[in-house]
């Protein structure tokens, strides 16, 4: 679709924006929202007609790419057959996106409780893990993101969580292994993967292991930058948790459902966890969808115990038949294969490429198209492009490099000192091509900061 230009509506759209939307994570009299007129693909764009290829993929959930007309007609035929209904009940768009799900999903992960999203899928998850064991306390990392519910963002380990961190929640953080960044004074993989079990492990006997009721953990942390556990990193939880009879989750909203070039990042690792909850991916965010993964021991907890908790949309009927459409699509059409393929072949030579070339790319890690670019201002010293947290003027490096992305006609998903390369993933190889000329252009801006 050609974009047209009605800058009118534009106007328009931003004044009722302005004057009544309440926005996410952001000071409201300090963000500048674009208006967005329509998007397709991997495009979308704005009422003055400028087009944008989104490396961000929405919020890294448009797995399959905006408007995909399979998933567009199974939402407008399961509304003319059922709109809604409620979750006692068994509803074959229900029953059909558990079923694909639970092929898919790792081990015995076969029962499948939907949500509203991945933040509630965390706290259902933890609930679960809790009456499971009937222990309080949950571990979770260090540079984490699992939501912004209340349980939610305690388990998180990064600044969103601490203006609503009561330091009741019974969460205790950790150091998760990122070798770039070592806490452990690693020089190695080898060394990065023992030394942070060993710290885990110490952190379990400390805190008393008959306290834990769970262990969280994304597969592979998203927003958080985009870190490849080392070999045999979660193969190694999973042994502490075994040994101490913890429940392990991993959290694969973001890394789910083709993200990484496989169903499950836990497919990398050849690992399953005891819950794993998903979102996001599973179907495309077309309408919200979310869910836990349960296995069959925590499963069995509930055979004869009614489980504390549910939702009123769980399992809706548009979002599950954009779920199996949206899944039915990935299988038919390659979606992953195409993740895998072009992560490889495309994304992971380009991205080196850049790093040789710009003083400001410290690092780049990632698989798929699942990619961070970690921006510095010494290569050496690594020291970051901009201070952890930053805002207003001393985040004005990221700012201008995010700005510059923009004005090449791409995107950008830029957190702190990184930005991640995450776009559709079935995006087109001329697609990544030309969304990586303009980081080219972009990475230039932020050299003007390199020391």
């Amino acid at each position: 679709m050609t974009p047209q230009p009605h800058p009118e509506v534009g106007v328009a759209v931003k004044a009722a924006d302005r004057a009544h939307v309440f926005h996410s994570w952001s000071a409201q009299e300090l963000i500048d929202p674009l208006a967005v007129a329509g998007a397709e693909g991997s495009y979308f764009w704005d009422y003055d007609g400028n087009r944008y290829l989104d490396f961000t993929s929405g919020l890294v959930y448009t797995n399959i790419g905006y408007q995909h007309p399979k998933v567009v007609a199974a939402i407008q035929e399961q509304a003319a057959r059922m709109t809604t209904f409620a979750p006692a009940f068994a509803v074959e768009a229900r029953s059909e996106a558990a079923r694909l799900i639970a092929e898919r999903t790792p081990g015995d992960l076969d029962k499948i409780f939907f949500t509203n999203g991945g933040a509630d899928a965390v706290e259902h998850a933890v609930r679960m893990a809790r009456l499971h064991t009937g222990r309080p306390k949950v571990l979770s990392a260090y540079r984490s993101y699992h939501g912004g519910t209340q349980q939610a963002v305690n388990i998180t380990g990064d600044p969103r969580r601490w203006a609503s961190d009561s330091a009741s929640a019974g969460v205790v953080h950790f150091w998760a292994p990122f070798l770039y960044r070592s806490r452990f004074y690693a020089e190695t993989e080898e060394q990065e993967t023992a030394r942070a079990l060993e710290h885990l492990e110490t952190t379990i006997a400390f805190e008393g292991p008959a306290t834990v009721a769970a262990i969280v953990l994304e597969t592979i942390p998203g927003t958080a930058g985009i870190m490849v556990p080392p070999p045999g990193y979660l193969a190694g939880v999973r042994e502490i948790c075994d040994k101490y009879g913890i429940v392990f989750v991993l959290d694969e909203v973001m890394a789910g459902f083709g993200r990484t070039g496989e169903w499950f990042a836990a497919d990398l690792f050849d690992v399953t966890p005891d819950l794993m909850t998903f979102a996001k991916g599973v179907n495309s965010g077309y309408v919200p969808l979310g869910g836990v993964a349960i296995s069959g021991a925590v499963a069995e907890t509930f055979g004869k115990r009614p489980y504390p908790g549910g939702l009123t949309y769980s399992g809706h009927p548009l979002a599950c038949a954009a779920a199996v459409a949206t899944i039915n699509v990935m299988a038919e059409e390659g979606v992953v294969d195409n993740a895998k393929r072009l992560g490889t072949a495309v994304l992971e030579p380009a991205l080196a490429e850049l790093a040789a070339r710009h003083p400001s790319v410290g690092e780049v890690r990632g698989v798929g198209m699942f990619w961070a670019l970690e921006l510095v201002r010494n290569k050496e010293t690594r020291e970051p492009l901009v201070p952890y947290n930053a805002a207003g003027e001393a985040n004005a490096p990221m700012a201008a490099f995010a700005a510059a992305a923009k004005k090449q006609g791409v995107w950008p998903f830029v957190n702190m000192n990184r930005t991640h390369v995450v776009p559709p993933c079935n995006v087109g190889e001329a697609e990544l091509k030309e969304g990586l000329a303009a980081l080219d252009v972009a990475l230039s801006v932020a050299d003007e900061y390199t020391e």
